[in-house]
């Protein structure tokens, strides 16, 4: 039995297993987050959270926060204030949240242009005064996600772990990458154990991790206690949970067309078929590829039937070679 199958205990919790689901922004909505913990991820986390945003009342960051029919809920609040991360943090604990994950990786233009997400790596002070603004708060565990630093000569990863841990971060995620990096070249696991070396709570090692043999050799480099899953879950929700040892059986078909009237429900049929329409296009490039025509995706992109785009889904998802990719 791998490792990854087993429990991680991080301050009071207990996730299941060591393979969890990433936040992603526009991905990772309450819909995907359902299906991924049902196909047996350990953890998943929420779209990134703007602090202010949420305390302003704002719709988007209300609807991100909502963790409706999760046994475990954690979300990830990002933002540059420390004032308003501590009213964030009083919001989704009030919102029946088990953990908060503070985002100190995001590397957007949009985040970072606002001082958020990865670029609190060049301001470590200012990084921290978040941190401590939450954690004074907090009745639940805090963790923290960064990646190896703003770019590669300012790799300051390993400080800012030690750092949040003498402050009572309960468990540290780090991508592969610097900033600069953004996603492109490859996730450098090997830098991961630097991090490793310095802190004594969970870590999680995050960065092109999409199978079973690639999650083990991330452990075995990194150094770390667990895996995040991010990019690879792009049309395969399951994939976590597939790695940690539940070996997807869904008929493909069923679940997509399952998916998509689920985001129709949770966002109302406008904004679904707009918000559902990457999800269809990552389904058929993952598992239909050369099984359907341009016309017929041009259909599933533009149509605002949801009827036809069910037709179509089922017509595609049956045809010979359509099957999931296996994890491992």
């Amino acid at each position: 039995m791998s490792i990854l199958s087993t429990p991680l205990k991080v301050g009071n919790l207990e996730f299941r297993n060591r393979v969890f689901l990433a936040p992603m922004s526009g991905v990772s909505d309450l819909p995907f987050r359902q299906r991924s913990w049902l196909a047996g991820a350990g953890m998943v986390v929420s779209e990134m959270v703007a602090s202010a945003e949420l305390c302003s009342g704002a719709v988007e960051s209300q609807m991100r926060v909502n963790g409706k029919g999760l046994p475990q809920h954690v979300v990830q609040l990002a933002g540059r204030a420390p004032e308003w991360m501590a009213r964030a943090a009083e919001i989704v604990q009030d919102n029946h949240a088990d953990m908060i994950d503070i985002n100190m990786g995001c590397p957007a233009k949009k985040v970072i242009g606002g001082y958020s997400g990865a670029a609190l790596m060049r301001d470590l002070k200012l990084a921290m005064s978040l941190i401590e603004a939450v954690l004074k708060v907090a009745r639940i565990p805090v963790s923290l996600k960064m990646r190896l630093g703003w770019d590669e000569t300012t790799i300051n990863a390993p400080e800012l772990a030690q750092m949040a841990e003498a402050a009572g971060i309960a468990m540290i995620t780090v991508h592969g990458r610097t900033r600069m990096q953004f996603y492109n070249g490859q996730a450098d696991w090997d830098a991961l154990k630097k991090v490793r070396d310095v802190i004594s709570i969970p870590m999680v090692a995050n960065g092109d991790i999409g199978n079973l043999e690639e999650a083990e050799e991330c452990l075995r480099r990194s150094g770390a206690d667990a895996v995040m899953i991010g990019r690879a879950s792009y049309g395969a929700p399951w994939l976590s949970g597939e790695i940690a040892g539940h070996p997807f059986s869904a008929n493909l078909g069923d679940y997509v067309c399952d998916h998509y009237q689920a985001m129709l429900d949770y966002y109302g049929e406008n904004t679904g078929l707009r918000h559902a329409r990457k999800h269809i296009d990552w389904y058929l490039n993952k598992h239909a590829k050369g099984v359907y025509s341009n016309e017929e995706r041009q259909e599933l992109m533009t149509s605002r039937s949801p009827e036809r785009v069910l037709t179509l889904i089922n017509s595609i998802f049956s045809r010979d070679s359509v099957h999931p990719k296996r994890a491992a």
